[in-house]
């Protein structure tokens, strides 16, 4: 055959040798098997799986955000930064003759059996004879209140009622008001165990008299009382107290209110039963 055909001549390549059939094949580049086919990156593979982590992450952080957004609950234990905030622990509902009993045996209950112990006895039933005598049986351990009635009766003398504007059964003049409240602000406990405890309770004080007349107005006072309880029967009891003064802020600027306003507030306005 002819070295020339109906492709051309040149660019082609020679296969066999003068006298033999030639084959003539499409011109090609230098690989004969094409530009060859890239092997895929290993690369393209880690980056979609990291982008389907990606996306599965903040599909789940999206549904977090889009549903139950109920705050943590609180602990349980009572916060060390601030020790006179309320715990939760629910006050007692059993009182007899007005003053809370059957607190928990807990050191919480101890300092909710001496903050309530501490309104009681700074109550104006303390300056009637048998009042005073029915609060201490119900606080103090019997040995307790039997070696202090004595004692809370000299105080409580008809001397000292009068100089505080009460008549000798502890009476206010007609037209006034006695006032003489203890309110808690916190307890430190200074001691305990499952039998005793010791109970510091800082408290602010309500105590003088409003009235047209009145000598003694009624002033706010800041004391300490300390208490050491014991564990009786099923509550907590008064083994011992002290009192000492302060601690006492700054007194502020608001103005003191009339000896009406004081009258009516200390009747309209109810104590609290405390509890830790």
């Amino acid at each position: 055959m002819s070295n020339d055909d109906q492709y051309g001549g040149g660019g082609y390549g020679e296969v066999g040798g003068t006298g033999q059939t030639r084959t003539r094949l499409p011109d090609v580049p230098s690989d004969p098997y094409g530009t060859p086919r890239r092997a895929p990156r290993a690369s393209r593979g880690l980056i979609t799986v990291v982008g389907v982590v990606v996306l599965l992450i903040a599909a789940i952080a999206f549904a977090n955000q889009s549903g139950d957004t109920t705050p943590p609950t609180a602990s349980d234990k009572p916060p060390t930064t601030a020790p006179t905030s309320p715990t939760g622990t629910r006050p007692v509902d059993t009182k007899t003759n007005g003053i809370p009993r059957g607190f928990a045996h807990t050191d919480q209950g101890a300092q909710s059996a001496a903050a309530n112990y501490a309104v009681a006895l700074g109550s104006d039933g303390m300056l009637k004879r048998d009042l005073r005598h029915a609060i201490m049986d119900a606080l103090y351990t019997p040995e307790a209140a039997a070696a202090r009635k004595g004692a809370q009766d000299s105080a409580y003398s008809a001397a000292f009622l009068t100089s505080l504007g009460l008549d000798a059964d502890g009476n206010p003049p007609q037209g006034s008001t006695f006032v003489t409240r203890a309110v808690p602000v916190g307890t430190r406990v200074e001691g305990y165990s499952p039998t005793s405890a010791k109970i510091a309770v800082w408290y602010t004080g309500l105590l003088g008299t409003s009235g047209p007349k009145s000598t003694d107005p009624v002033r706010t006072t800041w004391k300490t009382w300390t208490f050491e309880l014991s564990w009786a029967g099923e509550d907590w009891k008064i083994v011992a107290d002290t009192q000492q003064d302060g601690p006492a802020p700054v007194p502020g600027d608001v103005p003191a209110s009339t000896s009406d306003d004081i009258s009516k507030a200390v009747k309209e306005f109810g104590g609290f039963t405390y509890a830790r």
